[in-house]
């Protein structure tokens, strides 16, 4: 084997070892948070250089549990690579067909928050109500409830993220995707945060002040601008992740 190949494994190891990392990381970010759902949620990331293949957690363990070296490899035919360790067959279906339209995409993130499962009972639920609903209204996206691991679910939701990078799972909860990982949790963190304060406002006595269409138009126009910036989010991370860090977390292994 010629050095200069040699060179390109260890560079291709060495960022699929820093995406391990970060993904694991992310796990116990949103096990801080509180946004787990036992051992049925799930988030991945695509592997830096293969575009056909992702990481996602290994069935059955909490996310606190979750390390960078227990994180499944995977294809989008759902072959395991290299390792091998079980996989949600729901879990599967939903990262496989958002990777297989969003070629940009490289990270997904699926919950079942109390938040975003009550508000996705609402068809177009999240209205111009908050300055949080405002960073992600222009890019909400409602996908209806399939039939779960199945072909047809793929490719629905395939055409579904085709329209936003923020979605609504209707009677199910949420999910976003992004070109990073921290601008997948910001995106996430922001549509949370919609779908508490819908929540609360559908809860009161007397209707909610809407913002101004004009407000909502400008704030939509910046927060495209700004979503598309490859440091969105990446504050708030590694904030996160050194929150996480004094906590004790060991996931770098």
């Amino acid at each position: 084997m010629s050095a200069a190949l040699k060179e390109t494994r260890t560079e291709a190891a060495d960022a699929e070892w820093r995406t391990r990392c970060d993904l694991a990381a992310l796990y116990h970010v949103v096990h801080h948070l509180g946004w787990t759902d036992l051992i049925n949620t799930h988030m991945s990331a695509r592997v830096p250089g293969e575009p056909d293949r992702f990481l996602i957690n290994r069935y059955g363990e909490m996310f606190g549990e979750i390390t960078a070296s227990s994180l499944v490899k995977m294809d989008m035919q759902g072959n395991v690579i290299g390792d091998q360790g079980r996989f949600n067959a729901a879990g599967f279906t939903i990262h496989s067909g958002v990777y297989r339209a969003r070629p940009d995409a490289m990270c997904v993130l699926h919950t079942h928050t109390r938040a975003g499962a009550g508000l996705s009972l609402l068809r177009n639920g999240l209205r111009p109500i908050s300055q949080d609903a405002l960073h992600v209204l222009d890019d909400v996206a409602y996908h209806e409830y399939g039939v779960p691991a199945s072909q047809e679910e793929c490719d629905a939701l395939g055409e579904t993220c085709a329209k936003g990078s923020c979605v609504v799972l209707l009677n199910h909860g949420l999910l976003t995707w992004g070109e990073t990982i921290h601008g997948a949790l910001m995106r996430l963190y922001m549509l949370e945060r919609a779908c508490e304060l819908e929540l609360i406002a559908r809860g009161m006595d007397e209707p909610p002040v809407m913002i101004a269409d004009a407000v909502v138009g400008k704030a939509a126009a910046r927060m495209k601008k700004l979503r598309a910036t490859p440091d969105y989010g990446l504050m708030e991370f590694e904030g996160l992740v050194r929150t996480v860090d004094r906590k004790g977390a060991d996931y770098r292994r």
